[in-house]
């Protein structure tokens, strides 16, 4: 069996309104589809760092992670640098997780207006 060590993979979505609805559902349909895109164990997860574009204000991204479920993994959110020209209402995950996979063989996920972050991953 191959050796399982740490391994992170990356992940955005953007968000309609700068509401808590909205966060929310993005939030937790972005961890869904890395998740199913990654076949991992919720107990596999190690901490998840979330990073919001400043102008979303209405709720912590990780409380979407709580809601899935996740609730013995480790959480940190914190606001993206206000760039000029970045995109807007975005939401970043960076999941550290346990997994036998090589680097290669881990899918990062961009949905919705996010895909425009990763154009050479479509």
């Amino acid at each position: 069996m191959p050796e399982r060590v740490v391994r992170g993979v990356r992940g955005a979505t953007t968000v309609d309104e700068n509401t808590a609805d909205d966060i929310l559902e993005a939030t937790g349909q972005l961890l869904l589809a890395l998740q199913d895109a990654n076949r991992f164990d919720v107990d596999d997860v190690i901490s998840i760092m979330f990073t919001a574009t400043p102008d979303l204000t209405a709720a912590f991204p990780a409380t979407a992670a709580r809601n899935l479920g996740w609730t013995r993994t480790a959480l940190l959110g914190a606001v993206e640098m206000a760039v000029p020209g970045a995109l807007p209402r975005c939401v970043r995950v960076l999941l550290h997780l346990q997994s036998d996979r090589a680097p290669d063989m881990l899918q990062h996920v961009y949905l919705r207006g996010a895909a425009v972050l990763r154009p050479d991953l479509r």
